[in-house]
């Protein structure tokens, strides 16, 4: 009976309550161990991580790892898999795991399957399709444009034929969603929302709301009758003790809008359509992505820190192997 070492992450306090303290609240632990030969299955299998997105709910995380040991007939050694994966070196997943294998796409790192093939873009292409309606010439505003989830937004909608306002939080990630197509993007940080939609000659008919507070009241007054909101996600009131009371919401009445929530998880019917689509444009190049890779397990808490207060440059990937 061999053992190896079993680094983890382990959360302290809830992130939400605050933003994470790398080795405070987010703490890189190797007291654990592994007997990779002998440790018991019950039926499912044994991963090794490989890379995950840096996201901090419950730590039961989406990322890809590689099967090396199975019970189970859905999944042999040296399939690459895709699912919930603990933040952890080694990992087993008990009876029937709810794990997707990967195909090998040449081209592909696995690191995409984090973002712009895995949940993220999943996000964006199943909520574009069931809630956009979009039409070919209408205008729409994506906030957070540079990262996973708004960089997909853009080039579907930018493939539709919409045109496409972007926000983002640095001129750096400006540059990198004109490079996808946007027709006006700006730095929210620098310059300011309300005067940029309201000086759009025809206004927006899509939002695609990744922030929630100031900016979604901003979009509510500018947004044409009939405008339609993709609720998607609110980082800006993530990390706050007093949040954004939207003020103006008697104009969703008035303009006869309609607001979207969505979770992606419980369309996943569509997820043949999404593979069937998304993997060869990524592939080819036609669909484009960028990435911030932090190296190791232990920079996990650097990684959500990161992300909660948008200092990543890119699409965040916590890179523990490359396979």
């Amino acid at each position: 009976m061999v053992k190896v070492s079993n680094p983890r992450v382990i959360m302290n306090k809830h992130i939400t309550d605050g933003y994470p303290i790398p080795g405070e609240t987010v703490v890189y632990d190797t007291t654990e161990e592994i007997d990779l030969d002998n440790a018991p299955l019950d039926g499912g299998v044994l991963s090794r991580s490989s890379q995950y997105r840096p996201i901090p709910e419950g730590f039961g995380n989406f990322g890809v790892g590689v099967v090396l040991r199975s019970e189970n007939p859905k999944y042999k050694t040296g399939d690459h898999v895709y699912g919930i994966i603990a933040f952890q070196a080694y990992v087993i997943h008990k009876d029937v795991p709810p794990l997707t294998v990967l195909p090998h796409i040449e081209n592909l790192p696995l690191s995409v399957y984090t973002g712009t093939l895995g949940m993220a873009g999943q996000t964006a292409y199943i909520g574009w399709k069931l809630y956009s309606e979009a039409k070919k010439g209408e205008t729409v505003f994506v906030s957070t444009a540079a990262g996973p989830v708004g960089s997909a937004v853009v080039q579907i909608a930018k493939a539709q034929g919409l045109k496409v306002v972007a926000s983002a939080g640095s001129d750096e990630k400006i540059e990198f969603v004109k490079q996808l197509g946007a027709d006006v993007a700006f730095n929210y940080k620098t310059q300011d929302t309300r005067a940029i939609l309201e000086g759009l000659e025809n206004g927006i008919d899509i939002f695609w709301d990744n922030v929630g507070g100031e900016t979604l009241e901003i979009a509510i007054d500018t947004l044409n009758s009939f405008g339609r909101i993709i609720s998607c996600g609110s980082i800006s009131q993530y990390n706050v003790t007093e949040k954004y009371g939207i003020k103006n919401l008697t104009n969703v009445v008035g303009k006869r809008l309609s607001i979207k929530g969505f979770i992606v998880s419980v369309h996943f019917r569509l997820l043949g359509d999404f593979y069937a689509e998304v993997p060869q444009k990524v592939a080819s190049g036609e669909f484009k992505y960028a990435e911030h890779r932090y190296e190791g397990l232990d920079q996990t808490g650097q990684a959500i820190l990161d992300v909660q207060k948008g200092n990543n440059k890119a699409k965040a990937v916590i890179v523990v192997a490359n396979e």
